[in-house]
């Protein structure tokens, strides 16, 4: 893992970028890193769990809302 307590926040943030990029890009452990670093910049910036009844839980295709291309009626 990547000693992240003597990274300045301007490297932590690129760290993280660059391993949240190669996360989506399909490369094995990378989202663990991503993850390690993003907490770390969270921890250090003091950014609180936002409130969840502002979050939307649904899945992707109830968010979407499509609709049936017939008429029930």
């Amino acid at each position: 893992m990547i000693e992240t307590e003597t990274l300045p926040d301007e490297e932590l943030g690129a760290q993280a970028t660059e391993w949240r990029r190669r996360a989506l890009q399909g490369e094995l452990h990378a989202r663990g890193i991503a993850h390690q670093l993003e907490a770390e910049l969270r921890r250090r910036a003091g950014v609180h769990h936002p409130g969840y009844d502002t979050l939307d839980l649904r899945s992707l295709e109830h968010r979407q809302g499509k609709r049936p291309w017939w008429k029930p009626w």
